[in-house]
């Protein structure tokens, strides 16, 4: 199991309530310097403490061993590795529309909120997330709340009813079935 390392810098510094094994940064009271020193938690026999007094307040002092020192030329660089969504799938776009449109009509059809204009309701909702899945879903990790956005924004600028509890029922559809059906899309080569 790797230690967590935390740096210090490397003055003596009080603290009010110190643990060794877990140094509370919201109490730590530190002097400026230029150079930190790398501190593994776990490993307490590199550094000690002493008890003092200071303004009626007892505190604890903690010193970081000198080997422990960074190099002042030595710096530390920490790069995020780049992952590339794969391209989005014309096929499953296809069928995961169906779905969609199927599925919300069913779930708005249950409100008379809506009325007459159900079927365009739906078929707003349908044609943004369509040109979402075509041009930007790639698998899971890239459902965006864009085209949800622009599905109640649509919905109101055409004074169609209910812009915001359709896309909330998209959404939520999306967030429970897009991801999973694009995983059975691509380990089984299409949706069931």
């Amino acid at each position: 199991m790797a230690s967590t390392v935390s740096v210090f810098p490397k003055t003596l510094f009080s603290t009010s309530s110190f643990s060794p094994s877990r140094p509370s940064l919201s109490s730590v009271l530190v002097s400026a310097t230029s150079s930190f020193y790398l501190v593994s938690p776990s490993s307490s026999h590199k550094y000690s403490t002493r008890t003092h007094i200071i303004n009626g307040i007892k505190s604890k002092s903690f010193y970081v061993h000198p080997l422990l020192r960074s190099n002042t030329g030595r710096k530390f660089i920490c790069r995020a590795a780049e992952y590339k969504f794969p391209d989005p799938i014309p096929e499953f776009a296809e069928a995961e529309t169906k779905k969609f449109r199927t599925n919300l009509l069913k779930k708005l059809s249950k409100k008379d909120y809506y009325g007459d204009s159900i079927e365009e309701v739906v078929g707003v909702c349908t044609e943004i997330f369509s040109t979402f899945l075509h041009t930007e879903y790639g698998g899971p990790g890239t459902l965006l709340v864009i085209p949800f956005i622009d599905m109640a924004d649509t919905l109101n600028e055409q004074e169609l009813p209910g812009g915001p509890q359709a896309a909330r029922a998209a959404v939520k559809w999306a967030q429970a079935h897009v991801d999973k059906d694009w995983k059975e899309w691509t380990s089984n080569g299409s949706i069931q």
